[in-house]
């Protein structure tokens, strides 16, 4: 990754580097600027969330300890990036001068350890994009969501015929009263318009809605029948 252990080219060793055994060091004594306080602003190649932004930094920590340097540098350079993640300079600028990270620019983006080994963090590890896109806390739900029925729950409704039999139907509240005769027609061969329906002394009429009569569980409905049931 971007972010590992760098190695410099040739052309720098004139700047004040040297070569030890495939490793790139910076001569003793060389430039440290203070951490600067402005963080670096950087834009995406495509617009990132910021649970987009998390996960490519988990995984930049994750493997650049396996690269050159020494751990514990990386572990101090991680708690400086969240540091100045947070706005809080002093604590970032005292976490770099108590792990000895020399800062030739003033960055985290370029540092070297005690030893001269040089450390390069990528700039997503120092400040989200300016094209980030902010994460709703309601997991993206569409803002006008479409209201969902409410499931139709069924019952079992006690029907008391006139002829002294009774059945059950199987109703739901808001099952009009004609809906519930051509079930009756259905099952017992009654035709609806032979039916009348009356609950607590009250004729119900086609268009009355289960609901609307505040019937509850094992409540008996009257149906008087104007003709026989015709028998098979």
């Amino acid at each position: 990754m971007g972010g590992c252990v760098g190695r410099e080219s040739g052309d720098r060793q004139g700047q004040g580097s040297s070569r030890n055994g495939g490793r790139t060091h910076r001569k003793r004594g060389g430039r440290n600027e203070p951490l600067k306080k402005d963080r670096p602003k950087w834009k995406s190649d495509y617009p990132m969330t910021e649970g987009q932004l998390r996960s490519k930094r988990d995984e930049f920590w994750d493997t650049a300890p396996a690269f050159e340097g020494r751990k514990e540098i990386w572990d101090a350079l991680k708690a400086a990036a969240v540091a100045i993640e947070c706005n809080d300079h002093e604590l970032a600028q005292a976490i770099v001068d108590g792990a000895s990270i020399t800062l030739p620019h003033g960055s985290l983006t370029e540092c070297y350890d005690e030893l001269g080994n040089r450390y390069q963090l990528p700039v997503y590890c120092l400040a989200p994009p300016v094209n980030l896109i902010s994460e709703r806390s309601d997991e993206e739900a569409p803002e006008n969501p479409e209201p969902q029925p409410a499931p139709k729950k069924e019952f079992q409704l006690k029907v008391r015929l006139s002829t002294g039999k009774d059945l059950r139907l199987s109703a739901s509240m808001a099952d009009t009263i004609y809906q519930l005769k051509k079930q009756l027609q259905a099952q017992e061969d009654i035709d609806a318009a032979h039916q009348r329906w009356f609950f607590s002394g009250k004729l119900l009429t086609d268009k009355t809605r289960l609901q609307d009569t505040k019937i509850q569980k094992d409540f008996v409905i009257q149906v008087i029948v104007n003709q026989p049931a015709i028998q098979n």
